[in-house]
């Protein structure tokens, strides 16, 4: 009786672990992801920003992770809020439909390939829609999670002023 209260107590506190770190979903599989780039693009361009796509998708832990790392980082958070239009672009090699594959085709694309980083990667446009950079997000990882100083360095390389050449 003892063992049956015993392994029913950590099944329990496990669930409910687990329930607490469920990460939320924020890519948004029902918009066409070309519309969604075009909406920040011209959001970007009256603002003098620069678009930063998270290509990825909700299969991907990785990519929930990192979202859910840059939100509740309040140093991140402010400079992606002061320099760029931050979106999550669903891509999801696994759909099915010609429709869905050709917009997924031409958005991958529109932003110089960058599947071939893995997922999440994260291309930076400029106003006018030219790639700009496409990163890797390995070099950003840190155990199970990301790196607050690389994230940095990241995001802080590729604002529109550091690629003018007015602060590194």
């Amino acid at each position: 009786m003892k063992k049956i209260i015993l392994i029913t107590t950590v099944l329990l506190a496990t669930l409910t672990i687990q329930a607490q770190t469920t990460l939320s979903k924020v890519y948004n599989e029902e918009i066409n992801p070309n519309e969604q780039i075009d909406i920040a693009l011209n959001k970007a361009k009256q603002m003098d920003k620069f678009v930063v796509c998270q290509v990825g998708g909700n299969w991907c832990p990785w990519c929930l992770r990192f979202a859910d790392f840059i939100t509740n980082d309040s140093i991140i958070s402010k400079v992606i809020e002061d320099n760029f239009i931050y979106i999550h672009v669903n891509y999801n090699p696994r759909q099915t439909g010609d429709e869905i594959k050709a917009q997924q085709a031409a958005m991958m694309k529109r932003l110089g390939n960058p599947g071939r980083f893995g997922y999440p990667v994260f291309v930076i446009l400029d106003g006018e829609g030219r790639v700009v950079h496409i990163q890797d997000s390995s070099f950003l990882e840190e155990g199970k999670g990301y790196n607050q100083e690389k994230v940095l360095r990241f995001f802080r390389n590729w604002t529109p002023a550091a690629v003018r050449g007015k602060e590194l």
